[in-house]
């Protein structure tokens, strides 16, 4: 029991990171991995609660009107390829490589939850202006990207809108209209890696997803705009301790 509350707690906290900014996978993989599981099955069971959270997003934004399923689907299909490859590796590699990977990346990603680059490139070019060499780079760039996504996940949120941004230079909503739309396509077929090799604990994983679903009503209904520092420095530290747990830096001080 208490192991459901906190798994409910952490997708809660989760999908508040992920509506704020991003990378609540790398708050709720570490929790997974700490309560018990080993780190394939982590993983596997992180991505339902990504893949219903995914879904709601793209519902939402198709009634908003900011849908483009052709240029979705255009970059869904090298991150499709990308994702299978990415999860495969996530469940070849042993558990200890896997975990200090994943430490590392937290701390690669903190840089970008700090720094937000995309708010410093993202111009205003409109969708229509995108040219078809930029297409074909973005193309190319969705592949490593949804290899990442496939193998890790955590933070692919800030990786995309920083990608598109510096490719497209479209306007941030439109980019996060892509996002959830393409990371729920290669989301279903990493996930399907996972089922398959029978690494998915469900009951958590829908635990997970229902906690992930009241953080996100939450997030997008809540005024961060002078609570959003003292929220990023609660998520900073959290995730310093964490990543710090994973390289097993603890070991090396007391």
């Amino acid at each position: 029991m208490q192991k459901i509350i906190l798994i409910l707690i952490t997708g809660i906290i989760a999908g508040f990171m992920n509506t704020i900014g991003g990378g609540g996978s790398l708050l709720s993989m570490p929790v997974l991995i700490f309560s018990g599981l080993p780190t394939a099955v982590a993983n596997g069971t992180n991505r339902v609660a990504l893949m219903i959270q995914n879904i709601v997003a793209v519902s939402n934004f198709k009634k908003k009107g900011f849908f483009y399923p052709k240029l979705s689907i255009m970059l869904g299909i090298p991150a499709i390829i990308g994702s299978v490859i990415g999860a495969k590796l996530a469940i070849d590699i042993s558990g200890d490589v896997f975990q200090k990977i994943l430490g590392i990346i937290m701390l690669m990603v903190m840089i970008l939850i700090i720094w937000r680059p995309e708010k410093k490139i993202i111009k205003t070019v409109e969708l229509e202006d995108i040219s078809t060499k930029r297409k074909v780079i973005a193309v190319i760039c969705f592949f490593f990207v949804g290899f990442y996504g496939g193998f890790i996940q955590g933070g692919v949120g800030f990786i995309i809108i920083v990608t598109l941004s510096l490719i497209t230079g479209m306007s941030l909503i439109k980019i996060n209209s892509l996002k959830v739309f393409v990371v729920g396509i290669y989301m279903l077929s990493s996930l399907m890696v996972f089922i398959i090799n029978g690494k998915v604990d469900w009951m958590l994983g829908m635990v997970l997803a229902i906690g992930n679903g009241i953080g996100a009503y939450l997030g997008s209904n809540f005024a961060v705009n002078k609570g959003d520092k003292w929220i990023q420095r609660v998520i900073f530290i959290v995730m310093v301790v964490m990543a710090g747990k994973l390289l097993g830096v603890h070991r090396l001080i007391f």
